[in-house]
């Protein structure tokens, strides 16, 4: 009774839910304590209490109208205040009117698809990459192009270069990234922008850079991530408070459109256009309120780092080889075995939850999500170095 197209799809869905649901089959089997489940990126801690204590004053204030649509793009007062933060980092003019209240960064990145794609247009992606960017891209009738990366996970410029062709109409930017945690320094950006001037030119049409940007906040090392509405002039960015203030059952995001794009007005316009249309309507009308009270909160990332050191310190005296992530909480080892869907399989037997990393289009590689309790990732050690010996790392 379902499409045919569905049906291919679901076969090659998110590895990181199935390796979830498999998460949930075993815990019913041997109990919470002695499953290790490292599948998914779902923020373990609680909102900062900043933010538990402002929805509560927006509950019990009862606001009138607090709960009824907003205008398609959000409330003007919420939509005024992000982009006067965007203003303060970017350097750019942001007004409200730059500003879409979305449904979460996922809701987000189909509303700025939906309205710049036409059919057959190309959006280009580096792997290893969130695996829904190929659905998202394929929802509105364009083509993703894989770009590899290097083996430190930044993009590789010379296989970019050659990947754009007039068919390209976005590229997608994700840092730091998911799942390999890799933050793309400003040399890396001013060469990708060196290089889209230089394709744009040639062909004659702009090229927009799309920024996926929920991990923005969690960095670690005093590692800066640069804005990338300073390096590329067609630029859109896509954020969520999904992750930096634990609320990604709320999905609450929003889109900011630099105002150097050409015919601004018009995008603004289709995006808010496009909100509408997917069904989505609005964001939800409570969580744009909080946000806009609690844009100046932060996530504990020293917690994150804590957890992100003695993982990788463990993992790499068994013997794992992995880039040290600098932001997300996620960790991106090679695999032991080079069939990485085979890797993931064997540490089933330790009950170790792992996602390959053929889910991110980069096999040979597994990702770890260390947004989990302390306790998880201790006790995760010994089943980790039972399949290193098994495996003879």
């Amino acid at each position: 009774m379902i499409s045919e197209k569905i049906r291919h799809d679901i076969k090659n869905a998110s590895w990181i839910r199935a390796m979830f649901e498999e998460g949930n089959r075993l815990r019913q089997i041997h109990g919470e304590d002695k499953v290790f489940d490292f599948s998914l990126g779902n923020p373990d801690y609680e909102p900062p209490l900043a933010v538990q204590e402002n929805l509560r004053k927006l509950i019990m204030e009862e606001s009138q109208g607090l709960h009824r649509y907003t205008a398609n793009a959000g409330y003007p007062e919420v939509r005024e205040k992000i982009a006067a933060k965007l203003q303060g980092e970017t350097g750019k003019a942001l007004t409200l009117n730059h500003i879409v209240m979305s449904c979460g960064a996922a809701g987000g990145l189909n509303v700025v698809l939906k309205t710049i794609l036409d059919p057959g247009e190309e959006v280009i992606v580096f792997s290893p990459y969130f695996v829904e960017y190929g659905f998202y891209v394929d929802n509105h009738g364009g083509k993703s192009v894989v770009v590899p990366s290097d083996p430190n996970f930044l993009p590789d410029l010379e296989a970019l270069e050659k990947s754009l062709s007039p068919r390209c109409k976005a590229i997608i930017l994700n840092s730091p990234n998911n799942p390999s945690g890799v933050v793309y320094g400003e040399s890396t950006l001013k060469a990708i922008a060196a290089i889209l001037e230089q394709k744009e030119k040639e062909y004659g049409r702009s090229i927009m850079v799309i920024s996926d940007e929920p991990y923005t906040k969690l960095v670690y090392d005093n590692t800066v991530v640069p804005p990338l509405m300073k390096f590329f002039p067609h630029c859109i960015l896509v954020n969520s408070f999904s992750k930096s203030l634990a609320l990604p059952g709320e999905r609450i995001g929003y889109i900011a459109a630099s105002p150097e794009i050409e015919d601004i007005e018009t995008l603004m316009a289709g995006l808010s256009f496009a909100n509408r249309t997917l069904g989505f309507v609005n964001a939800p009308s409570l969580f744009q309120k909080l946000v806009a009270l609690s844009l100046d909160e932060l996530p504990d990332t020293s917690e994150y780092q804590r957890r992100r050191d003695f993982f990788y310190e463990q993992l790499t005296a068994l013997g794992f080889s992995c880039v040290k992530p600098q932001g997300a909480f996620y960790l991106f080892p090679q695999s032991p075995l080079p069939n990485d869907i085979e890797f993931v399989q064997k540490a089933l037997k330790y009950n170790l939850l792992l996602v390959p990393g053929t889910g991110f289009a980069c096999p040979g590689y597994f990702r770890i999500a260390y947004c989990v309790d302390f306790k998880t990732i201790e006790n995760s050690i010994p089943a980790f170095a039972a399949l290193a010996e098994e495996l003879k790392i």
